[in-house]
């Protein structure tokens, strides 16, 4: 009898040591999958997990057993180190995982622990939120988002709209600033991001960073036409005025785009603001016709500010480089395309546009003119057809002196 029960002892001291052997197993899975990214080390901790939940289901007398609540304590700090390193965003992966296992394992075995994710989780995704505002088009969103649907009572959630509010009402002083096109793309992903949330959870955010970027958009259209980067500043503005028709500063807007896409073919043009108003006194009257087989548009800018567009002229020819200047407009009786400006005395700037598809080869042509009072003045738009060959053709001189009471005829090749 003695023999069959120290037989019997050492038979069950033999199998609590494999269940230790095994436990001790787990322990070294969770040991290696510690140091390396959650996304990575995921598999080793899951074979750690079922080797601790199999001692507590199969073998619950067990010693090993009996050690599987405070190995789940190790296991949770491992998996959740990130989040004890304040690494935020690093975290919401370990801890969302961490979260969902009362779903596979005994909520007894884990105690404690099945309900200890949730607020770890929620000050993840509100730091790391944070810390992503200004980051990208919708930087913060997919946290904040989460974190006010999965923790819409928390503590972390009920301060995503006042640390929003404060970005926003920051980057809007900025729009004032020295940076006013920085400061419009940061409220433009600042936007966005309250576009992604629940209305409910930040009330009057939307509409305050939208007119943010509005109003930064035009500062910032306004500061890259005073720094001479012109072609930035037109699309800014043209996108201005589209955008907001029914803004009282979109007429301002789009004559500042012309005034900057005439500057970035002929630099004078922008050395200061087209007026926002009107002059008064008396206008001079410029007719403009149009000797080419295609459509031209015409902008100027000076005491006033704006574009006019002329027909094709259908049975006309281009000329060449010799003729161009002394035969464009000049055959009596035909019926040219024509547009009538009325403009006030001063210096203007104009740019011809001479179409795009068939006629995109055409060069524009870009001059400058003073308008004095008591004049009438004509000018006249034309193509040259020239050889690949030849060279470019020198740039017209202006016109700084009214000769046979009109404008430099205005010449383009191609």
């Amino acid at each position: 009898a003695g023999g069959v029960v120290a037989y019997g002892a050492a038979r069950d001291e033999a199998r609590e040591e494999m269940l230790l052997d095994r436990l001790e197993s787990g322990d070294r899975r969770v040991a290696a999958a510690s140091g390396q990214p959650f996304g990575a080390a995921k598999g080793e901790y899951e074979k750690a997990l079922g080797v601790y939940r199999a001692l507590d289901r199969d073998h619950p007398d067990s010693r090993a057993a009996g050690l599987v609540p405070d190995r789940l304590k190790d296991y949770y700090d491992a998996v959740s180190s990130p989040y004890a390193e304040k690494r935020h965003c690093e975290a919401v992966e370990p801890l969302t995982y961490l979260r969902g296992l009362p779903g596979t394992v005994d909520r007894k075995l884990l105690g404690e622990l099945a309900g200890w994710p949730d607020g770890p989780l929620a000050e993840s995704l509100y730091a790391c939120g944070v810390s992503r505002l200004g980051g990208s088009s919708s930087g913060g969103a997919a946290e904040f988002g989460e974190l006010l649907r999965t923790f819409p009572e928390s503590e972390p959630a009920r301060q995503v709209a006042s640390v929003l509010g404060e970005r926003i009402d920051g980057r809007v002083a900025e729009v004032k600033g020295d940076d006013p096109c920085a400061a419009a793309e940061a409220l433009r992903g600042l936007r966005t991001t309250v576009a992604a949330l629940p209305a409910q959870h930040v009330p009057g955010l939307s509409a305050k960073a939208g007119k943010g970027v509005q109003d930064g958009d035009y500062a910032c259209g306004v500061d890259r036409f005073e720094e001479g980067k012109f072609s930035q500043a037109k699309l800014t503005l043209d996108r201005f005025a589209r955008t907001h028709k029914s803004d009282g500063r979109a007429a301002q807007a789009r004559k500042i785009a012309i005034a900057a896409e005439i500057a970035a073919a002929r630099p004078a043009a922008g050395k200061r603001l087209p007026p926002s108003g009107n002059p008064g006194g008396p206008r001079m009257e410029l007719v403009i016709s149009n000797d080419a087989p295609n459509g031209v548009e015409v902008l100027y800018t000076g005491p006033v500010t704006g574009t006019v567009t002329l027909k094709p002229c259908g049975d006309c020819k281009r000329y060449s480089a010799a003729t161009g200047s002394t035969l464009a407009c000049k055959v009596s009786g035909k019926n040219y395309p024509k547009a009538r400006l009325q403009l006030p005395a001063g210096d203007y700037h104009f740019l011809y546009k001479h179409g795009t598809g068939a006629s995109s080869r055409v060069d524009s042509y870009a001059a400058g003119s003073k308008v004095r009072p008591g004049y009438t003045y004509t000018s006249c738009t034309y193509v040259i057809e020239r050889s690949l060959l030849e060279p470019r053709l020198p740039t017209l001189p202006d016109l700084l002196e009214p000769t046979s009471l009109s404008l430099p005829r205005a010449g383009s090749s191609r």
